[in-house]
């Protein structure tokens, strides 16, 4: 999951709110022939993975119909992280528009967990009640990573429905632009919610609550706390962990986040979020990991590797936006014409 855009889970970027503002009016303006340009971008396999990435989040940002189209054309890539990461946008666009893909995704058992399991996570971002009956099912889906997915969308849904999501105010996560599968808890508390989130008896969805609360805490010693998590039994947890320590960038859990990636026995899709938290943190000991796991033997971290340190190139340059496709298909189009 990638977030960060300017001073960037980490990972997938997002948008400081004066870029908000500037892809909310450019997105009234787009042509589709514009946003299919860059869907080409997105779907050549011959470009480099990190020229997709900037595509994939630039096509999130613009949102639409005919964007929703050009991501859910790729999920035959080869590429588990892209296809991945394909549906991590489908979600946090919140159009119901790409339910049908997402449920496709979900129920193709010849899809990586990976990719299913973030479709799954992706129709909770949505919130629509239409899929609570089908991610009910899938609650019980042999793959943990998706049955423990499912349950936490369930979850999701439920909260948005119920009067508690009407009452209950959150602070410091307007810091953060990400729909997330759970809300945080009330609870502010560090230890207290440190002592939520290590406790395995406790329901998932409650101890991603209390990992949400300590992320918009935003503090050395929260982040601290949260790394705690990366010896919890889930892999699916532990992924969590991973980005939401990417979306805090801070420096303080660098050490705990390059243990993970060096780790070849640790769950893939932990190492990759990992990783990618390295990338949007982008110091110099950050960077040194990433380069050393560029040639990884499984291929997500390896590809991990790749976009996070794109993504760091990004943090210490001048350029205004990660999610560049529209610009450099604006460009190419001026060089032909001019």
């Amino acid at each position: 999951m990638w977030q960060h855009w300017h001073s960037s889970r980490h990972s997938r970027p997002y948008i400081p709110s004066q870029q908000h503002a500037c892809w909310s009016s450019k997105t009234k303006m787009v042509p589709d022939s514009k946003i299919e340009a860059i869907g080409r971008v997105l779907k050549d396999q011959n470009r480099p993975l990190k020229e997709r990435f900037r595509a994939l989040f630039t096509l999130k940002n613009l949102g639409g119909e005919c964007a929703i189209a050009s991501i859910s054309q790729c999920f035959t890539d080869p590429s588990v992280l892209l296809k991945h990461e394909l549906a991590y946008c489908l979600g946090q666009m919140r159009d119901t528009r790409a339910i049908p893909k997402l449920v496709e995704i979900l129920k193709d058992v010849e899809q990586e967990p990976m990719v299913r399991h973030e479709a799954g996570e992706a129709l909770g971002a949505i919130g629509d009640p239409t899929v609570l009956d089908l991610l009910r099912s899938y609650s019980k889906d042999p793959v943990t990573e998706v049955a423990e997915t499912c349950q936490l969308a369930v979850g999701r849904i439920e909260w948005l429905q119920s009067e508690s999501s009407k009452v209950e105010k959150f602070d410091g996560a307007d810091q953060f632009f990400s729909i997330d599968p759970a809300p945080p808890a009330m609870e502010t508390n560090v230890d207290k919610l440190r002592e939520m989130l290590v406790d395995e008896s406790l329901p998932l969805f409650d101890r991603y609550r209390a990992m949400f609360s300590l992320r918009n805490l935003n503090t050395q010693e929260s982040a601290k706390a949260l790394a705690m998590g990366f010896k919890c039994n889930s892999a699916l947890f532990r992924h969590e962990i991973g980005y939401v320590l990417g979306q805090m960038s801070n420096d303080i859990v660098v050490e705990e986040l390059a243990a993970v990636v060096q780790d070849e026995k640790e769950n893939e899709m932990v190492r990759h979020e990992a990783a990618e938290a390295l990338g949007s943190i982008s110091t110099e000991a950050a960077v040194a990991v990433l380069k050393e796991y560029l040639g990884d033997k499984a291929r997500v971290v390896r590809e991990s590797c790749e976009v996070a340190l794109d993504m760091s190139e990004y943090e210490n340059s001048s350029e205004f936006q990660y999610a560049d496709g529209l610009l450099k298909v604006e460009q190419n189009e001026n060089e032909m014409t001019g």
